[in-house]
């Protein structure tokens, strides 16, 4: 969607909670629903969760997504209002976000590929602590972290799991990733890494037979993996809308002033 078209058709999808249904329903009778063919923009209801779904089943479609919580956190959402819809998002900011593409290689010697919109996680799986090997571009940069996982977060990401984790907020628009590790035993005082959007990682899994790990990008799990391969991917990317005057950009900012 360009700034010189102006939106006028649009179609609603919504999670399972009973509010955003109601307000799907209402919302498609008071402005029609083109259907995902048809419309110019998504407007998603429900939470932060749900947002996160829709991006990954849409990302192909080419639509911008528009979100308004019927949820509970709603970070990435929009306030709720069925009045004045079009207005809203015909003056609404533009945010564009490029995924983590995670190349995760089992046990079994199989590759699992998937994008993250908000991180990938690695995490152990049994009682027993993770032991990590990290390397960015090529070089072994942390040769044994003993941990119960770490997170590569995008910007988008840095407020989610990655802030829960002690990790460091990134502006949208520092072209920068978090790597943030997860109740890191040895070394203790290691609170992980800002890194330039172009690195490539490699996380090895250590003594994977005794310690366990998973890999987690958004949703999509790998379990007994052996080695992870991370790095953004410049060639996909989405289009999220906020209203005016409360974009992407300024929530992420704000955050970081937050109490």
């Amino acid at each position: 969607m360009s700034k010189a078209s102006f939106v006028t058709r649009l179609t609603f999808v919504s999670s399972t909670r009973p509010e955003a249904i109601e307000a799907r329903d209402r919302l498609a009778a008071r402005y029609g629903d083109a259907g995902l063919d048809g419309a110019q923009v998504i407007v998603a209801l429900g939470g932060d969760g749900f947002m996160l779904e829709t991006v990954h089943a849409t990302m192909t479609v080419g639509k911008p997504l528009y979100g308004m919580n019927r949820g509970s956190v709603g970070f990435l959402m929009n306030e709720f209002s069925e009045d004045d819809l079009l207005g809203r998002i015909n003056a609404a900011e533009q945010a564009t976000i490029h995924p983590l593409r995670m190349n995760a290689v089992d046990v079994n010697g199989q590759s699992h590929e998937a994008l993250a919109f908000n991180e990938v996680s690695m995490l152990r799986t049994t009682r027993q602590a993770a032991k990590l090997r990290i390397s960015v571009d090529g070089k072994v940069r942390l040769q044994e972290l003993i941990c119960d996982g770490a997170l590569i977060s995008t910007p988008m990401g840095s407020t989610a799991y990655n802030l829960s984790a002690h990790g460091p907020i990134v502006p949208m628009d520092a072209k920068i990733l978090a790597l943030t590790p997860i109740s890191a035993f040895r070394p203790r005082r290691w609170r992980g890494a800002l890194l330039s959007h172009s690195s490539r990682l490699r996380l090895e899994v250590l003594e994977g037979p005794k310690r366990p790990v998973s890999a987690v990008a958004d949703n999509f799990e790998v379990t007994n993996v052996t080695e992870v391969y991370i790095a953004e991917d410049r060639e996909v990317s989405l289009q999220l809308l906020f209203d005016a005057g409360r974009s992407l950009e300024e929530r992420v900012l704000a955050e970081q002033f937050s109490a």
